[in-house]
């Protein structure tokens, strides 16, 4: 998610999410764009009471490349938002209007054992990765960007959250792997 593991479970073990979705303004005097296909990032924003749309990216983030995760998922997110908004421009998407348009975009990568590893490519690399991180642990490095598409202004920021395992089953990673949106 776009958040990290840490502050996403200490925002639903603090019903932050409810307080959150009564504090959300309904009249927002933005727009909000999620650049992305991930069900988890919509599920939070969707939680926090913002209504937005979604876009996805379709960039080749295996040909993005850093030496540390967090210039790397930073990386990511800022190509996905120059790809979505590349794509804004030729279809006129942005339109004229009093009000702002926030373009959110996101990436997370794990690292195990030294090694950087991105959305597996398959249920059987997905499989592996579980697996090793059973009693273990692995550090979790995400990134959000927010772009004002009307200002031209743009933030980013990476969190950096250790993950501790206990032993996972055999058949929880079955289940795991075989869930509709481990690979995306």
């Amino acid at each position: 998610g776009c958040l990290s593991p840490k502050l996403t479970v200490a925002l639903s073990r603090r019903g932050v999410k409810e307080s959150a979705k009564q504090m959300a303004p309904k009249n927002l005097s933005f727009k909000i764009i999620l650049g992305s296909s991930s069900m988890a990032r919509r599920k939070i924003l969707a939680d926090m009471g913002y209504e937005f749309t979604v876009m996805g990216a379709d960039i080749d983030e295996k040909s993005i490349r850093k030496d540390n995760a967090e210039e790397l998922v930073v990386a990511l997110a800022e190509a996905k938002a120059e790809a979505i908004m590349s794509r804004l421009e030729t279809t006129d998407h942005l339109e004229e209007n009093t009000h702002s348009t926030l373009l959110i975009t996101a990436d997370t990568v794990a690292v195990y054992e030294g090694i950087i590893r991105e959305k597996p490519s398959s249920k059987e690399e997905a499989r592996q990765f579980i697996k090793s991180y059973s009693g273990g642990q692995a550090t979790v490095v995400g990134s959000v960007v927010v772009t004002n598409l009307t200002k031209g202004i743009r933030k980013g920021a990476w969190e950096r959250s250790e993950v501790y395992f206990h032993d996972i089953p055999d058949e929880i990673i079955d289940s795991l792997v075989n869930f509709d949106s481990v690979l995306k």
